[in-house]
């Protein structure tokens, strides 16, 4: 195939995509960004409860990519409005937690993602506070042998802290991967008092 093919092939799948982003339905979801002992964090809610927190990252505003999804499972594009008012219950109890004041959240939780994401979700937020878990204890939860597709999940968890992802650490007791970073990992597993070990 000679380049100007290539060219003609290349910006008729540009065209497609993007006519195929245009079908995609929008939503308008709300948030406010809040200082932490472990950096600023993102906050976003929406009419049905907490959807999101991300870690800043330097970012003015939330990446487009931390809610894909709607109520039920089905492909979304995210826009966000600032709205301090709107999250303003769920800073107030995150403030709690990393005050060593609450160790359970109240609020409701609008979690958006793929049937398998929501179990593993869901199985995270059945480890107790000050306690860890393995990989392989989500995946018996969710009924798979897939340790790899329940790591995918964790690491796609569009509420961290809340839905405890910082829980679940490698067999040998250490720490393994976290979206935040290690660093905000091993302070929030201290924080809660939960046992782990440094790699060697």
């Amino acid at each position: 195939m000679d380049t100007l093919a290539i060219d003609d092939e290349i910006r008729a799948r540009s065209q497609q995509e993007a006519r195929s982003d245009s079908l995609v339905p929008m939503e308008t979801l709300l948030y406010s960004r809040m200082d932490s002992p472990i950096g600023r964090l993102f906050v976003g809610a929406s009419q049905t409860g907490l959807a999101m927190i991300e870690f800043d990252g330097g970012r003015a505003a939330p990446s487009p990519n931390v809610v894909t999804r709607d109520v039920d499972g089905k492909k979304i594009r995210v826009t966000w409005e600032q709205s301090p008012t709107a999250t303003r219950p769920y800073e107030k109890e995150l403030r709690e937690y990393f005050a060593g004041q609450r160790q359970d959240f109240s609020f409701s939780l609008d979690l958006r993602g793929t049937d398998f994401q929501k179990r593993c979700w869901r199985a995270l937020l059945e480890i107790p506070y000050g306690e860890t878990c393995h990989y392989r204890d989500i995946a018996e939860r969710v009924g798979t042998t897939g340790y790899r597709a329940v790591g995918m999940a964790n690491h796609t968890n569009p509420i961290p802290i809340v839905v405890p992802c910082h829980r679940v650490i490698a067999a040998n007791g250490t720490l393994c991967g976290y979206g935040g970073g290690l660093d905000t990992k091993r302070y929030l597993l201290r924080l809660e008092g939960a046992a782990f070990r440094e790699a060697a």
